[in-house]
């Protein structure tokens, strides 16, 4: 039988690396979103025959976007690690595993973004147009409201891409609930 007295540093250390994972990843999700959607926005925006077409400039972003997303992450977390030093003065712990998870999660984010509101048909982007909507107003008018539902989805995915990339970043030195759970599990044997 599991006695919980004797073992109360057990709990107490699955209590504290859960609540880090939530940290991490609310925080990380929260950022993401902050710079991912915007970019989601612009991508699909300046996409050929849309209503800030540019050509050039989607290509070149889109690249970028599908560079950084081709990275694996164990491998993107190991590249930024002087980034991270950079921003946080540490590359380990908490805090630190909370930039390379942001930055990993913007392309994937704006690519989820890209995807939602690719997603709302043109006769709607159209009749705003012949109502004279300006570009601002065709995407917080026409486009945000009518992916909403999408894009709330898109949180959930991004959320749970990061508890998985969470795993990742304990390797290297973050807490993560899983890293704990394993440990506290090898040891009861």
């Amino acid at each position: 039988m599991f006695d919980l007295g004797a073992n109360a540093w057990m709990v107490d250390k699955v209590l504290i690396a859960t609540w880090e994972t939530i940290y991490m990843v609310a925080i990380s999700t929260f950022l993401s979103y902050v710079v991912g959607l915007p970019l989601g926005v612009i991508l699909v925006t300046t996409s050929e025959g849309h209503i800030l077409e540019n050509k050039g400039f989607n290509q070149v972003l889109g690249s970028i976007v599908n560079a950084v997303r081709s990275i694996p992450f164990i491998i993107f977390l190991i590249l930024i690690i002087p980034l991270t030093r950079l921003i946080v003065g540490t590359s380990i712990g908490t805090i630190a595993s909370i930039v390379p998870l942001t930055l990993a999660a913007i392309p994937f984010v704006a690519r989820l973004v890209e995807t939602s509101l690719k997603e709302i048909e043109w006769g709607l982007i159209e009749a705003a147009l012949s109502m004279g909507a300006n570009a601002w107003q065709v995407i917080s008018k026409v486009l945000l409201p009518e992916a909403m539902p999408s894009l709330n989805l898109g949180v959930a995915i991004t959320t749970i891409n990061l508890v998985g990339y969470s795993a990742m970043a304990g390797y290297c030195g973050g807490r993560w609930f899983g890293n704990t759970s394993l440990l506290l599990w090898l040891s009861a044997l």
